[in-house]
């Protein structure tokens, strides 16, 4: 099994890193594990709703270009799906797919094109988090989804 992260834009701060790498480790006992950071669209001030979609588009095209296998969009606008409900669906698309994409936008969201390409949009919530904080909430909750799937007693 292969677990790609894509995200948009760097991880700056170190102990966002730290907890990334950590949960990384934590899932290499069962699965390779990569992560592929994409360059954000810089944009001075504030864009308008045009300039809005064409960063999203350019974005999006980016994490499509990386995107294999079965793809999950972390999308606010997804479903907010438990972590064992995550790890269900993903125990059933290993029947079919060996690699699995998680896709993380940057400050503005996802494309269309991304959310069409998903096999899966995943809310981890209603609140909105900092891409770079959502990076780690994912790798963690990618962790806790090999965990119940392989009967590790992390999840509890």
């Amino acid at each position: 099994m292969k677990i790609k992260i894509v995200a948009v834009g760097k991880v700056k701060e170190k102990f966002f890193l730290q907890a990334i790498e950590e949960y990384l480790k934590r899932c290499s006992r069962f699965a390779r594990t990569e992560v592929r950071e994409v360059p954000e669209t810089l944009f001075k001030g504030v864009p308008n709703s045009a300039e809005t979609e064409t960063i999203l588009k350019q974005e999006g095209r980016l994490l499509l270009e990386n995107a294999e296998g079965f793809v999950v969009a972390m999308d606010t606008a997804g479903k907010m799906l438990s972590s064992t409900e995550m790890a269900e669906t993903v125990k059933r698309a290993m029947q079919t797919h060996s690699t699995f994409t998680f896709l993380i936008g940057g400050s503005y969201g996802l494309s269309e094109e991304v959310r069409q390409r998903a096999d899966v949009r995943w809310s981890l919530g209603a609140v909105t988090l900092p891409h770079q904080l959502a990076r780690v909430v994912t790798a963690e909750q990618i962790y806790r989804i090999l965990a119940i799937n392989n009967n590790v007693g992390y999840h509890k």
